[in-house]
C-alpha cells in the first residue's frame, strides 16, 4: 500500500522529496488541491471543507499513511481528521519551534517562526509558542508572497530576493539565531534565503521530525517498506500522468536534489 502526501500545492513536494530519499522502499500518492490553493488568506471553514473532500479521495485510493504535508493544513484540521479516520495513521506538519529555540546561542538573541498567515493566527501554534518561549523571543513573520512564487514555479533568485529584502528590512537581521520555514513551499528558497541572512542564523524546518513521526506509526503498526519509490501524482482529484504539469512535479524534485543547505 502507499503512503499519501497531501498539500494544498507545490509545497508537499519538499516533504515528498525528504519522504524518497529516507524511506526509499515506499510507494507514494502526492496529491495537490491545486483547485484550491492558496490555503493561507481563505477562512478556516472553507480551507477544512476543501482538506475533507481531499482526504475522501485519497482514503479511496487505499493507503496505508496519510502525510498532511502543510502546515496550514494540519493546523486547522488534523486532530478532526484523525477522529474521523480512527484507523490510519495521519502524520500533521509542526513550524519546528524547539529545535529553532535550542540554537539560541546568548540571551537576548532571538528567532523567526515564518509560514501563511492562517497557521500564524492559529491558536495551536501560538499554544506551542507559550509553551516553548518562555523569554519571548519568537518574532512571527507571515510569508505569503512566497507560496504565490512557488505556485507560478518562480524560483529565481531575482524574483524573490526584492520580496524577502522588503519582508526583512524592519528587522535586525543580526540579532537572530535561527528561521523556522513554517510552510512547507518555503524550502524551496532556501538558496536565496542563505544569500541574504546572516551566515550563521541556522533555516530550520519540520519535514525530518514529521518523517520520523511516520515511521514510528508505521513500524507500531508493522507497515514498514513494500515498495519501490513509485509516486503517483494527483491534482485536485485528477491523475497526473503524461504531460507537461507531470514533468514540472519531477523537476521540483531535481531542484531539492540541489538545495542541501
Amino acid at each position: 500500500m502507499q503512503i499519501a502526501v497531501f498539500d494544498s500545492g507545490l509545497g508537499g513536494m519538499t516533504v515528498l522529496h525528504d519522504l524518497m530519499k529516507r524511506m526509499p522502499d515506499e510507494d507514494y500518492i502526492y496529491y495537490a488541491d491545486t483547485a484550491h490553493v492558496p490555503y493561507g488568506p481563505k477562512p478556516k471553514e472553507d480551507v477544512r471543507k476543501y482538506i475533507f473532500e481531499s482526504m475522501d479521495f485519497i482514503v479511496q485510493q487505499g493507503v496505508k499513511a496519510i502525510v498532511i504535508a502543510c502546515n496550514t493544513a494540519t493546523s486547522v484540521a488534523v486532530q478532526s481528521l484523525r477522529e474521523k479516520y480512527k484507523d490510519l495513521p495521519i502524520i500533521g506538519m509542526e513550524p519546528a519551534v524547539k529545535p529553532a529555540l535550542e540554537k539560541k546561542s546568548q540571551p537576548g538573541r532571538r528567532v523567526f517562526v515564518t509560514a501563511t498567515a492562517l497557521t500564524l493566527r492559529e491558536e495551536k501554534l501560538h499554544n506551542l509558542i507559550a509553551k516553548l518561549d518562555g523569554e519571548n523571543i519568537v518574532d512571527l513573520l507571515p510569508l505569503p508572497g512566497l507560496v504565490e512564487l512557488a505556485e507560478k514555479f518562480s524560483f529565481e533568485e531575482k524574483m524573490v530576493r526584492p520580496y524577502l529584502e522588503e519582508v526583512f528590512a524592519p528587522y535586525h537581521l543580526s540579532d537572530y539565531d535561527a528561521i523556522v520555514l513554517g510552510c512547507t513551499h518555503f524550502p524551496f528558497f532556501k538558496d536565496t534565503f542563505r544569500k541574504i541572512l546572516p551566515p550563521e542564523m541556522a533555516i530550520i524546518d519540520g519535514n525530518i521530525g514529521t518523517i520520523k513521526n511516520l515511521q514510528h506509526q508505521l513500524k507500531k503498526r508493522n507497515a514498514l517498506g513494500g515498495g519501490s519509490g513509485q509516486v503517483v501524482y494527483y491534482n485536485s482529484s485528477i491523475r497526473l500522468e503524461d504531460g507537461d504539469m507531470l514533468e514540472q512535479y519531477k523537476g521540483l524534485l531535481k531542484r531539492l536534489d540541489s538545495l542541501e543547505i
